[in-house]
């Protein structure tokens, strides 16, 4: 069975969470993959067949997307181009993390595309949503990558294929510790504001993995330092707490480490809103903006000493189990034994 895995390139997440699907759909079938977009600071690992520029979202400085540069990167022209040059009649399954360019390849010709992550979960019904509807966030949620059928990742499982987050095995076979520093990681802010700000907030060592800076430098007690992923994983385990953006990986690190965590969802991004929402509701500190007006929340944070106790099993090879037998082909079966992989196809 060949198999075509299309990866989300904007941002981290994705990426970070791609590693722990590939070597299992490698015992499924023969994998190839896709990955668009340019906003990422980790590595997949793993060699990829497809890469496009794709449709991106930019990150801005003042806690929210840059809508001018989003627009300026984005190339009609080129796009479409990628999107019909994705030989997608070549595979027998798509599996889909919130990746356009195979997905309207799929759609254009077709062709079932099936999706395999968090927006998936966002957008479905029953699934926490913001008090202040946003109509147009979520028609971009929904049509941003359109598939046929979904897989989705939330912070708790409240239907019918939505599972709980896939936590990599690097962070799960991490030695936890409880240092007395504090994780931070918002790219949607400029060093310079999170220097300002976080100084106000004294007696607290302060992390910050940066997006916009490749030279670390410390501003009184707050410590600059470029995104690693070696780094920012050995960070995180060892710290007291995590302040970040309601993005959706790095909070269920957090929670699944058993970490204090702080969330500050992007401005006019509607999926991290919804992920705010979901984890107020769980019982974790949310602060609309980073702002002078919010130190007294932070501060607040800091002296608590509240923890939310989550339940987040590894069930990653039975989710993939559960989506290859609903949705491969039946005249594609695969077979393993081992490290031998045989392929049988009907005529």
């Amino acid at each position: 069975m060949k198999i075509l895995y299309a990866i989300q390139g904007t941002g981290n997440g994705h990426l970070s969470r791609a590693r722990d699907i590939i070597p299992i759909l490698q015992k499924k079938g023969e994998v190839d993959l896709l990955v668009s977009g340019i906003q990422a600071d980790v590595s997949l690992g793993y060699p990829v067949k497809y890469t496009y520029k794709g449709l991106s979202f930019i990150f801005g400085k003042s806690g929210g997307v840059n809508l001018w540069q989003t627009i300026k990167k984005c190339n009609f022209r080129r796009l479409r181009k990628e999107i019909y040059s994705v030989p997608i009649e070549n595979y027998d399954l798509i599996i889909n993390d919130f990746e356009p360019i195979s997905a309207w390849a799929c759609f254009l010709k077709g062709k079932k595309c099936i999706s395999l992550s968090h927006q998936s979960a966002v957008i479905a019904k029953g699934a926490p949503k913001p008090a202040k509807k946003d109509f147009m966030g979520h028609l971009i949620l929904k049509y941003y990558a359109p598939v046929t059928a979904s897989y989705g990742f939330h912070f708790h499982s409240f239907g019918e294929n939505i599972f709980t987050p896939v936590i990599r095995d690097q962070i799960r076979n991490m030695r936890i510790k409880n240092e007395p520093y504090y994780t931070v990681y918002l790219p949607s802010y400029s060093d310079k504001h999170l220097c300002k700000i976080l100084a106000k907030v004294p007696n607290v060592k302060w992390e910050v993995f940066s997006k916009h800076n490749k030279n670390p430098f410390h501003f009184n007690n707050v410590h600059i330092r470029p995104v690693n992923n070696e780094d920012f994983i050995k960070s995180l385990v060892s710290s007291k707490g995590v302040l970040c953006g309601a993005g959706f990986e790095t909070p269920a690190e957090a929670l699944f480490l058993g970490k204090k965590l702080m969330v500050i969802p992007m401005k006019g991004q509607y999926e991290q809103q919804c992920n705010a929402s979901a984890l107020q509701a769980m019982g974790v500190r949310v602060a609309s903006t980073l702002k002078k007006k919010s130190i007294a929340k932070i501060k607040n944070w800091i002296d608590s000493e509240e923890l939310i106790k989550v339940n987040y099993p590894n069930q990653t090879n039975a989710i993939l189990e559960k989506l290859i037998e609903a949705h491969a082909p039946k005249n594609s079966v695969a077979f393993h034994e081992e490290n031998l992989h045989f392929e049988f196809k009907t005529a």
